[in-house]
């Protein structure tokens, strides 16, 4: 059975419970978030070893071909390009569509969360090299080494030797273990799905936000039926474009129910490699970079729920200035979210709400409620764009071999 329908069924059975027997009292739902907190973890499990060992060896293998920099240059660019379209795509979409205003609600701040640019930069070179393996949400660390050890390697191939072997023979294992996870998390995919359906009811009932989740889901549309088939076929020269969104079907769903990008990296990684065959020296280096930095999702989404924001508390007109502001902000937060593998483009609104200041320092407590439906889209985006960049980046360097679509898993 495909990959794809186990957690289509999971999804299936996880909306079945959530309709059919709804958590009644205060314990079931806590004992539900305390569930899918476990499937989240148990989701996470082999991410770090998989990710140093498989990064160590992509980096090593990609510096002995002469590829490392090529390889490099076509995934920043097109995080880079990608991050700014889906920016651009959110902020004309909620600039041309009038979406009606929230009521303003009278709850106070509290805790407001924040983006720390000085930790990140901390954390990137802790004391210790081995503090870089015992983060689970701020892989760049992780990566950071792997790849310093791997280009080590690759100075004194005869005296590395024995570790480069080790190095790749860990991946393997690794790889072998992350996909016998993955293929349990199917069923891990009923809690998080009852979990999220349950979220959805409320931002149904709520009524308020059915035209931002309506404007998402349309923007979602485009980009991935129209505009992404047209750059693979622009760039790729690929004939069957819809073939790599096929390969994404899976992590998407990974993605977008559970809002976690993290959660979708090791299933992207798998799909990327065993569906579009795109090689592991290429699969390991730019699948977690597009999970670090290309975060295109959360500055669309942030565009789309700033601007609402903004109508919902003033009838003026909004200025070039300000639309300037939004984009230039939203662009440049979502890259800060490389910490924030679940709910980042909502810290994001927030960071800019308060930024922004002229009292709509509280604007995103208007989006609070519906923050983990709204979240989910941009973690969707962001598997997709991963699943597509990564794609291109193989495609490049040459560094892929075409499956048939009936051996993709």
């Amino acid at each position: 059975m495909k990959v794809w329908l186990k957690y289509l069924i999971g999804i299936a059975l996880g909306i079945l419970t959530a309709v059919l027997l709804p958590p009644g009292t205060a314990q079931a739902e806590s004992a539900l978030n305390f569930i899918v907190e476990i499937v989240v973890r148990f989701g996470r499990y082999t991410l770090l070893p998989l990710l140093f060992f498989s990064v160590a060896t992509a980096f090593f293998k990609l510096q002995e071909d002469r590829l490392l920099l090529k390889t490099g240059i076509w995934t920043g660019s097109i995080i880079l390009i990608s991050s700014a379209a889906l920016m651009a795509l959110g902020l004309i979409s909620s600039l041309v569509v009038r979406l009606p205003r929230i009521p303003i609600t009278v709850e106070k701040m509290n805790d407001i969360p924040s983006l720390d640019w000085e930790n990140l930069l901390r954390a990137l070179f802790p004391y210790s090299g081995f503090e870089a393996l015992l983060d689970g949400a701020y892989l760049l660390p992780c990566f950071v080494l792997a790849g310093i050890a791997g280009m080590g390697a690759a100075v004194d191939k005869s005296a590395t030797k024995s570790a480069v072997s080790l190095f790749e023979s860990l991946s393997r294992l690794f790889y072998i273990v992350m996909s016998f996870f993955s293929e349990v998390l199917a069923v891990g995919m009923i809690a998080i799905m009852c979990r999220w359906t349950l979220d959805f009811i409320f931002v149904l009932k709520a009524k308020v936000y059915l035209p931002l989740i309506l404007m998402l889901s349309a923007d979602l549309f485009i980009m991935v039926f129209v505009i992404y088939p047209l750059v693979l076929r622009f760039l790729c020269h690929d004939p069957h474009p819809f073939r790599v969104l096929y390969a994404g079907i899976c992590p998407f769903m990974a993605a977008f129910f559970s809002g976690d990008t993290n959660l979708a990296l090791q299933i992207n990684m798998r799909h990327g490699k065993e569906s579009l065959g795109i090689r592991s020296r290429v699969n390991s280096v730019t699948f977690p970079l597009f999970s670090i930095f290309g975060r295109g999702g959360a500055a669309w989404v942030t565009a789309v729920c700033f601007v609402l924001v903004f109508r919902s508390y003033s009838s003026l007109r909004i200025s070039f200035s300000d639309i300037m502001w939004v984009a230039g902000l939203s662009f440049i937060l979502s890259f800060a979210l490389m910490q924030i593998p679940y709910g980042g483009p909502f810290i994001a609104v927030t960071v800019m709400c308060v930024l922004y200041g002229r009292g709509f320092e509280a604007g995103y407590l208007l989006l609070k409620d519906a923050s983990p439906v709204i979240c989910s889209f941009a973690a969707g985006m962001d598997a997709i764009t991963a699943m597509v960049g990564s794609y291109i980046v193989g495609v490049k360097t040459g560094r892929i071999r075409h499956q048939e679509l009936k051996k993709f898993i």
